[in-house]
């Protein structure tokens, strides 16, 4: 069982010490690649790849569309360490294994986190196929990955959460997106648990709580970024529309889908964006 304290922190130390005995490569961007949209690492000069089972203490995928690999490389002059898959609360996993995969790309030297996720969409003007920049988030997941012991070593007690994305990293991404012209909006993710979908009852009391967009992943995340101070940038696709006055029964082959013809729009925005992080 993966930990938050002094343990855990030797566990994490196993992992990376398992990646350096192959490669001495310190990644400068780490991403998270959503349900069906690992695409973007395929983009990657591969330095060194693991599958998620070659690691240890690494959590394993099971949700559908999530690979399940780690590949370091370059992404033109970047330096990227892409996690081609997730872990969801609703699979099982404790919050600490929510939280590795990030405290991971950390301890490896990232200091920018970019996460992509799709989601419903409670905003007619956000419908299926469409980009969302995140601006703010709610978690309504009944859970939060920093409850227990803190390790002062990873980050404070008691993080701030006044921006949890990164203002200049998003100005820098609507500029990209104007730059391409690729329509994209911003909007306020909810965190559910999951893993059914929303009543119509639901999507109502999520949109009238403040949230555009819905989803089951990303805000532990974060959480757990902000800890320990990564700078973070969120792009999500809408592959649903949970409009509840309209609402439509959806499958997840449906939401595949829109996430795989949405995907290249993604892919070409965020190679724009990890090419000007410097000038954020």
């Amino acid at each position: 069982m993966l930990e938050t304290t002094s343990h855990g922190r030797q566990q994490l130390e196993e992992t990376v010490q398992a990646i350096a005995s192959r490669t001495r490569f310190r990644p400068a961007i780490g991403l998270i690649l959503g349900s069906g949209l690992g695409a973007l690492a395929n983009a990657v000069e591969v330095e060194v790849a693991f599958e998620y089972a070659e690691l240890p203490h690494m959590p394993q995928t099971t949700a559908p569309g999530h690979e399940g690999k780690l590949v370091l490389g370059s992404l033109g002059a970047q330096r990227v360490a892409v996690l081609s898959g997730r872990f969801h609360f609703y699979e099982g996993h404790p919050p600490a294994h929510l939280s590795y995969p990030i405290r991971l790309v950390r301890a490896l030297g990232a200091e920018v986190l970019i996460l992509t996720s799709i989601v419903g969409s409670m905003n007619p003007a956000m419908p299926p196929g469409s980009l969302v920049l995140l601006e703010d988030h709610i978690n309504l997941m009944g859970m939060n990955p920093l409850i227990g012991p803190n390790d002062e070593t990873l980050g404070p007690r008691f993080p701030d959460m006044s921006q949890p994305y990164d203002p200049e990293l998003r100005q820098v991404t609507l500029r990209e997106a104007k730059s391409q012209g690729i329509p994209l909006r911003e909007g306020v993710y909810v965190a559910v648990a999951g893993p059914n979908l929303e009543t119509r009852a639901e999507y109502r009391f999520l949109r009238q709580i403040g949230a555009d967009v819905v989803g089951m992943s990303v805000v532990p995340e974060v959480i757990t970024a902000r800890h320990a101070g990564l700078r973070v940038l969120a792009v999500t696709v809408v592959s649903d529309a949970c409009i509840p006055e309209a609402l439509k029964p959806a499958s997840l082959e449906e939401l595949l889908r829109v996430a795989g013809e949405t995907e290249p729009k993604l892919t070409a925005l965020l190679k724009g964006v990890i090419a000007r992080i410097d000038s954020a």
